[in-house]
């Protein structure tokens, strides 16, 4: 009998065939839906209404990734969520098989080659660049040395007009109370090789915008991430007519998604020049904020757009002076929820709910622009139901089992396509949208534009 190594049991896991190697389980046990490149077997199997992702690794490996994963869980940082191990297997000849590491699909993520795909634009590969930097900094924030830096082993959630990634491959990964700078030099160096090879892969695949050059992605991704390890734990010095500059660095930090849990301030002895470095910084600003007042459980940009919406209700509404929390309460109740509710429930799927909402104000700016007046929030949710969400694919999990994995090139990878052959370009609204910006457009600063925020924080304000 295999032995189960778990700290929250899913008894309906012990069914499951695992006198057999994973390769070999039925497809009426499977799942399709779009993986990373593993050297490891990996599938997703449905138990009732959860999707596990398992993965047979040699057993000091599967030990050590289950644990580590649930370390990263506890301390709040952006992965997979580790179920269990399954120890002592042994196929019907009594041969050994490798254990199984379970993990919990992360619902609503896509792996990098299924975002690549579908033909991306430019500026999207630089959102998933920031947040690929963005993942890369909070790990080593929290002393997380990862030694396997890639986007095979990330997951991509969309995060209101951006992404979020997520940490999915644990096994060469390392905790420490604090990551020395060669530590952090060395995950720089992997990442640079690993990085390549992938943009290279998709270049040679044609995956990969021609103007897009692999070296110039890898360089771009090692620089922004230099200039927010800078922007987060860097000394800052300055004179004393210039104290200002403590709540801009806060500022800038918070506008980053970022809150200062200490600060470490010192002065000369003529209290001339002033000496700043954040020393304790945790990731999550908005989506805590948000957490706080109204319950909901957001990415960062999610957060932040929410709560932009949630500031602008409170100057419709003239609640200024009112309290915080009643205020989102009325917001929630009034303007979020009934959005969400609007969507019917077959089309629950294709979004999750904060990135609907963010979705339909996106829509209902469009539509006000084209009116010349404002429109209603509720029009706004029916005509983005009808006219864009109705085309989206479902991201919330595929529903194909057994019926659905014939045909396709390669059965437990869909985003792969069919054995047939269609050349036809998948349609992706959130790349070719008839409502988006043209392409004479100035496009969006990117997130991790330091120079820019720093410009914009710089002067003296009575309030954030």
């Amino acid at each position: 009998m295999p032995r189960f190594l778990s700290a929250q049991p899913d008894a309906r896991l012990i069914t499951l065939p695992w006198d057999t190697p994973l390769a070999e389980w039925p497809a009426d046990k499977l799942v399709a839906l779009p993986r990373g490149i593993s050297r490891h077997v990996v599938r997703f199997v449905r138990v009732g209404t959860e999707v596990y992702a398992v993965k047979e690794v040699l057993e000091h490996l599967a030990v050590h990734e289950y644990r580590l994963l649930r370390d990263l869980t506890r301390i709040d940082i952006p992965s997979v969520e580790a179920n269990g191990v399954v120890l002592n297997r042994f196929d019907a000849d009594g041969e050994p098989l490798d254990p199984a590491l379970i993990t919990k699909h992360l619902q609503f993520s896509l792996p990098y080659r299924s975002l690549f795909s579908r033909g991306v634009r430019q500026d999207t590969v630089n959102r998933l660049l920031d947040a690929m930097v963005v993942l890369l900094a909070r790990l080593h924030l929290s002393g997380f040395l990862w030694g396997d830096v890639s986007l095979s082993n990330t997951l991509f959630r969309r995060d209101a007009g951006s992404y979020a990634a997520y940490l999915v491959d644990a096994e060469t990964g390392e905790l420490h109370d604090e990551l020395t700078n060669g530590q952090r030099e060395h995950d720089l160096t992997i990442a640079r090789t690993n990085l390549f090879g992938e943009f290279c892969d998709l270049e040679a695949g044609g995956l990969l915008d021609a103007s897009l050059d692999p070296l110039e992605l890898v360089h771009a991704i090692e620089n922004r991430y230099r200039e927010l390890w800078g922007e987060l734990t860097g000394v800052e010095e300055f004179d004393g007519s210039e104290m200002h500059r403590i709540e801009s660095r806060v500022r800038r930090l918070n506008a980053l998604g970022f809150d200062v849990a200490e600060l470490d301030i010192t002065t000369d002895f003529a209290g001339s020049t002033i000496r700043i470095q954040p020393k304790v910084v945790d990731a999550g600003h908005h989506s805590r904020r948000l957490m706080r007042l109204t319950g909901l459980d957001t990415e960062e940009n999610q957060a932040r757009r929410l709560l932009n919406d949630l500031d602008y209700y409170r100057a419709r509404t003239d609640q200024q002076n009112a309290d915080e929390a009643i205020v989102a309460h009325q917001w929630l109740t009034e303007r979020f929820e009934p959005v969400v509710n609007s969507v019917p429930q077959e089309m629950r799927g294709k979004l999750e709910p904060a990135e609907l909402y963010h979705e339909v104000l996106e829509h209902r700016w469009y539509l006000s622009e084209r009116a010349g007046q404002e429109v209603d929030a509720n029009e706004a949710a029916q005509s983005y139901i009808s006219s864009v969400l109705h085309r989206l694919p479902d991201e919330a999990v595929a529903v194909s089992t057994e019926e659905t994995l014939t045909g396709l090139a390669n059965p437990y990878d869909p985003s792969m396509g069919f054995a047939d052959g269609d050349d036809e370009k998948p349609y992706d609204p959130w790349e070719d949208s008839d409502e988006g910006p043209s392409e004479d457009e100035e496009p969006a600063a990117a997130y991790l534009d330091i120079a820019a925020l720093r410009a914009r924080t710089s002067k003296p304000t009575l309030r954030d």
